[in-house]
């Protein structure tokens, strides 16, 4: 599933190619088809992520996206191709050059119109997110009183929005915390340090556009850059030794998604 620093890009992308523009919006999977009607040919006045959400505003209307675990939105230069699959929405205007530009999304669990109080709802059942102004004592309070693992808390969107998978695996690797451990368990300074570590991996990967975790003494010295395998610690590393201490990289099923640690740089 993307995660928040995906979103960010995407937001920024489309924000750069459509906003100020009338955008022609179209679904020719026939799911959209109403949402799409509603705001064709409309200017587009902005476009804004958090967490794992995408907001795309026209006027009073907000077109809403959440990717879930398949969606992915493709964008081009040009005339658009002729419409294949299940093309959930179609975006197509004029560029910043004159150019055509268009972007296509397919597979999102959510694609739909909703009004101001609608995404004021959504927004209000999410937690802080890494990359917007916000408050990190939000999360804290709900980790500090919980006997749920932190594991399991930082995939939780209602305590912490847009860290998936990957960044729950890292952080905790980095910051040499058990995903074992309950949420009351968690100090105020080590939740400190891992929201501002959140902070700079997920800003490093909306810069990088990509996830890439691993410092660079623990990274092997190679021709060509970084490749995918140098960019984690214990993510998809299951079986493999600890790039700190050697100890075999373990993994076992939290929340639904395989969950990644080193027994030994994360004793309980």
């Amino acid at each position: 599933m993307p995660e928040g620093h995906t979103l960010f890009r995407l937001a920024r992308q489309q924000d750069e190619l459509f906003v100020g523009r009338e955008v022609h919006v179209s679904s020719p999977q026939g799911r959209f088809t109403a949402g799409a009607e509603a705001v064709d040919g409309r200017v587009l006045d902005e476009v804004t992520s958090y967490g794992k959400h995408l907001f795309a505003r026209f006027g009073g209307d907000v077109v809403h996206v959440h990717l879930g675990l398949y969606g992915k939105f493709t964008t081009g230069t040009g005339t658009a191709p002729e419409p294949r699959g299940a093309l959930r929405m179609r975006w197509e205007a004029t560029g910043p050059d004159g150019a055509g530009v268009w972007t296509d999304l397919r597979g999102a669990t959510a694609c739909e119109l909703l009004t101001d109080p609608e995404v004021d709802a959504i927004l209000y059942r999410l937690g802080p997110d890494p990359l917007r102004k916000s408050d990190p004592r939000k999360a804290y309070a709900r980790i500090a009183k919980s006997r749920v693992t932190i594991g399991a808390l930082l995939m939780d969107q209602a305590v912490l929005a847009g860290v998936g998978n990957v960044y729950r695996a890292e952080v905790l690797f980095r910051a040499g915390i058990s995903p074992f451990r309950p949420g009351r368990d968690i100090t105020p300074e080590e939740w400190t340090a891992l929201w501002r570590d959140l902070v700079t991996v997920m800003r490093a990967g909306v810069k990088a556009g990509r996830i890439v975790t691993t410092r660079a003494e623990h990274r092997p010295r190679r021709k060509g850059g970084l490749r995918r395998e140098d960019a984690s610690y214990v993510y998809r590393r299951t079986g493999l030794p600890c790039r700190v201490c050697g100890t075999e990289v373990r993994t076992e099923v939290m929340v639904g998604r395989n969950l990644f640690w080193c027994p030994t740089c994360q004793a309980v």
